[in-house]
């Protein structure tokens, strides 16, 4: 469960360079996050990845090496040693922000040897149609840790314990289902059957695998002590492992751990469904909503700002949404690009901070800033720059814990200025009004509860304050193509 007006922050990006040294950065940015008001934190994945200390992390080798033993060409992973990321989880942890491991059980990479296997060629964009006949293959399946020499698990990995592996092949890339394998029917129906995305694909119904994965589970959470995981890639996996998974890990801790599935569709049907095979016991993000924002930043003035959570999942089933704007998959140059343009970012980040449901998820360079360079999808070499937005967002956490309670009341009749208010409760009194506009600036006439009381806009957009009338409403207002967000004068 997230705490009441909880703000997770995604502290990290796809671009952070190794000498960024993030885990020293978050044992010494933790008291600073607590002050903002940040309530949680999720990291990046800390186990070894196949390009070791270059790798994000999405790359997996190696669950059982956090930054210790001598592989894929380094000890440290692109974040730094093991000791650090424990150091930075308590930092944390003692500035009473929860940490959330980022868990990737759908694949592995960077395998230590070859073995030759029998397996059926799947078509790309079909996974539905296999070869008639098996043919023998020279896959990259066999996972033995030289560097690690069996410390933490002796298991080694083979062909037996995945399902499907990608090569590249004189014909081009290609995926092969390993013989006497199925693909896993509970599973995104994108290209047929989405549970092959990319290595060696790790079989979750093999007895072996699970018994390994729940071992694992025990022995992180002992390592580290971290408060949940963000589920990587959930839609290529069956629903029901990672329901029987996290059951097993709270059950034998005692512990009532937190859990968020990355399930990136944007059809809200294919986020209820997931969320119905996992019993409501794994919250997901809200992708629906961030590609709405995508769609609004683009279009501007012609969006109509009263369909901003139309088919999202805070919507329908707000328990349950961790709401965003932007992630490293949508951020620029990425696999998933849909950027949310810097316009609109401060109204973005208004409407998952400020109202009165979902558990809003912050993203580092829309907090920091970033500057990066990559090669783009059309082969040419971009430089990008991702504004801060440091300064609005400390003011909208400051609303949020302050004033961001009781009843809420929306004002979603006008397609280009929509606002709302909350009511403020015995022990946060005050309320609070929020004002939005994708074009011109527009002002809402709206019931906050306070009679004769004067309201100001901490963002600044506006300086000449407002002041309610006997009846507890006020006209309250915002500049063009923006935001403002009206609390109480100080008495």
């Amino acid at each position: 469960m997230s705490q009441i007006n909880g703000v997770m922050m995604q502290y990290f990006h796809w671009y952070l360079d190794a000498k960024d040294e993030l885990w020293q950065r978050a044992a010494a940015d933790a008291p600073k996050l607590k002050e903002l008001g940040v309530t949680s934190v999720w990291l990046p994945p800390a186990y070894k990845a196949t390009r070791g200390a270059e790798d994000v992390g999405y790359g997996v080798y190696d669950l059982f090496d956090l930054g210790e033993f001598d592989q894929k060409g380094s000890v440290r992973t692109k974040y730094g040693t093991r000791d650090e990321y424990q150091k930075a989880i308590w930092a944390l942890k003692e500035n009473g922000i929860r940490v959330y491991a980022d868990v990737v059980f759908n694949h592995r990479m960077g395998a230590d040897e070859t073995e030759t296997v029998r397996a059926y060629r799947v078509e790309m964009g079909d996974r539905t149609k296999v070869s008639a006949e098996a043919e023998a293959v020279e896959a990259w399946t066999r996972f033995t840790f030289p560097g690690r020499g069996g410390a933490h698990s002796d298991m080694r990995w083979s062909a037996e314990h995945f399902t499907a592996f990608d090569l590249n092949t004189d014909q081009g890339p290609a995926i092969f289902l390993v013989e006497n394998k199925a693909f896993s029917q509970d599973v995104d129906q994108e290209n047929g059957n989405y549970d092959f995305l990319m290595g060696a694909d790790v079989d979750t119904d093999h007895p072996q695998v699970r018994e390994e994965l729940k071992r694992w589970g025990l022995w992180y959470l002992d390592a580290t002590g971290v408060d949940g995981f963000r589920f990587d890639a959930v839609k290529h996996v069956d629903a029901e492992f990672f329901l029987s998974w996290l059951h097993e890990l709270r059950v034998e801790t005692s512990r009532d751990l937190f859990a968020v599935g990355e399930y990136w569709s944007y059809d809200v049907e294919a986020l209820h469904h997931f969320i119905e095979k996992t019993n409501g016991q794994i919250s997901l993000f809200d992708a629906p909503l961030h590609y709405n924002f995508h769609l609004a930043s683009k279009a501007g003035q012609d969006y109509d700002l009263r369909t901003i959570f139309d088919n999202s999942l805070v919507a329908q089933q707000p328990a349950l949404a961790v709401t965003l704007v932007d992630n490293h998959d949508s951020q620029p140059l990425q696999s998933l690009e849909s950027v949310v343009e810097p316009w609109f970012k401060p109204l973005a980040y208004a409407l998952i901070l400020l109202r009165r449901d979902g558990y809003p998820c912050l993203f580092f360079p829309d907090y920091y800033g970033a500057h990066y360079q990559d090669t783009g999808p059309d082969g040419n070499e971009h430089e990008v720059w991702m504004d801060s937005h440091q300064f609005l967002i400390d003011r909208y956490l400051q609303a949020r814990h302050a004033y961001a309670y009781g009843d809420q009341y929306d004002y979603f009749d006008e397609a280009g200025c929509i606002g709302w208010t909350r009511l403020g409760d015995a022990e946060h009194p005050g309320g609070m009004a929020v004002v939005l506009s994708n074009g011109d600036g527009g002002v809402r006439r709206m019931e906050i509860g306070q009679a004769h009381r004067r309201y100001v806009d901490i963002t600044g957009h506006i300086e000449t304050p407002v002041e309610t009338g006997e009846d507890g409403w006020g006209e309250f207002a915002c500049p063009a193509g923006s935001v403002s967000v009206w609390v109480p004068a100080e008495q």
